[in-house]
């Protein structure tokens, strides 16, 4: 640890900032600072330890609000002054204002954020979900997503067999375009039939990532 803190670039107060990441959608959650104590508490607990500027003091996250941070990695960046945590946010919620992320804000003027913000950009399969989700909740017509929908598992699941057999062929042909497209329209299509059944693709990269650590099967 030692080694680690010493290679760091710390600011004339002793502070890094560190940028706070969702360990398995890669959102942006925040942005705090960080001296030599909070870093070796967060390694050594376990949980995401700040400094507050505004109280002078060590900031335990969550500690008050029960939205505590589980550290799952720790990068610093080429020039060794930003760190880059990937975290297991507690409840989902990271701003103070009760939102998921503090970066919910794209327009002229800004808003008070809240539960009901703006998701913060994710990976592009969660981006895609968001809008499968919106069409299934506010449907817009001539959508192909609510065409699917509004048929079903019949639809959808007949539609998932079909993409999944012209995925079959592609990969026959080794045509790596048709292969990269046909995949795209089996997750598409499999994240409509998640949609239909009330599954969150969350809860899908939450599963992977589970198996991603466990003992390798014989």
């Amino acid at each position: 640890m030692e080694q680690l803190l010493a290679g760091l670039r710390f600011n004339d107060a002793g502070l890094i900032p560190a940028v706070a990441q969702d360990w398995l959608d890669g959102a942006v959650l925040m942005v705090a600072w960080m001296n030599r104590e909070a870093i070796t508490r967060t390694l050594a607990s376990g949980e995401v330890h700040y400094w507050s500027r505004s109280r002078q003091e060590l900031w335990h996250k969550g500690a008050t609000s029960g939205h505590l941070q589980t550290l799952k990695g720790l990068r610093y960046d080429c020039d060794a002054d930003v760190l880059l945590l990937t975290i297991e946010q507690r409840g989902d919620v990271a701003c103070h204002t009760g939102s998921r992320s503090c970066f919910y804000d794209d327009g002229l003027e800004p808003t008070a954020g809240g539960p009901a913000a703006a998701p913060p950009p994710a990976d592009v399969c969660t981006e895609l979900m968001r809008v499968i989700e919106g069409r299934r909740d506010q449907p817009e017509p001539g959508s192909y997503t609510n065409k699917l929908l509004e048929g079903g598992d019949n639809r959808i699941l007949k539609k998932i067999g079909e993409e999944s057999a012209e995925f079959v062929m592609a990969c026959k042909d080794d045509n790596a375009e048709e292969i990269a497209g046909e995949a795209a329209d089996i997750v598409f299509h499999l994240q409509v039939a998640l949609a239909h059944h009330g599954v969150s693709w969350r809860r899908v990269q939450e599963v992977l990532a589970r198996r991603r650590g466990a003992p390798r099967r014989g």
